[in-house]
């Protein structure tokens, strides 16, 4: 699996979100940038995201995921 497919798809189901990975194989780091998931609480951010990449972790394709969420600002100040 590739960082760049997991990028896709997800900014592809998670409206107004933007989403950097680093990592491949099936381990990746996710840093989530969206208002609207920062705004949840934490369980529930995930609950999101792991809806959308749980076919891959049930096939074997992805095996561990970090999550790190960031809103708009937090992102650009960060950068």
């Amino acid at each position: 699996m590739q960082a760049l497919d997991v990028k896709r798809h997800l900014e592809s189901q998670l409206a107004d979100t933007q989403v950097e990975v680093e990592g491949e194989g099936c381990n990746f780091t996710l840093n989530l940038i969206s208002d609207e998931l920062a705004a949840l609480r934490p369980v529930q951010r995930q609950q999101r995201v792991y809806a959308q990449l749980n076919h891959w972790i049930a096939d074997g394709s992805m095996h561990a995921v970090t999550m790190n969420f960031f809103t708009r600002a937090a992102w650009a100040e960060r950068n």
